[in-house]
């Protein structure tokens, strides 16, 4: 399970490091989005991968670490989730009107012609 999600975390990483060297808006703000990603699996696998363990005391479990899950990953990954997915709705409004305004997507503002040698 633990070299999953460390290889699930590094796909995502490298995923999004290159989509951010892009020089396209979309591929940067994709950038985040995945790298975003990343970063909530590495917060969600630091509160231990656990199965059927209890997230909250309860009168039957006895109270020692063996038997619980760590809640604030948790509520810190729901947390990033809310945040990031707002952030990227924000940022694809301005990438819009970026492009509106510039008439292309490109991160400096101007397209280079690929056919035409200076």
């Amino acid at each position: 399970m633990e070299i999953t999600l460390a290889i699930a975390i590094g796909v995502l990483t490298a995923s999004g490091v290159w989509l951010l060297l892009r020089p396209r808006t979309f591929q940067v703000v994709m950038g985040l989005a995945l790298l975003s990603y990343a970063v909530n699996l590495f917060i969600f696998g630091m509160g231990r991968l656990s199965i059927d363990k209890e997230p909250i005391i309860r009168a039957d479990v006895p109270l020692d670490l063996l038997h619980y899950d760590d809640p604030l990953p948790q509520a810190l990954v729901l947390t990033a989730i809310v945040i990031g997915f707002a952030m990227t709705a924000l940022l694809l409004v301005v990438l819009l009107a970026s492009r509106g305004l510039n008439g292309t997507d490109h991160v400096d503002g101007e397209e280079k012609d690929a056919g035409v040698q200076p």
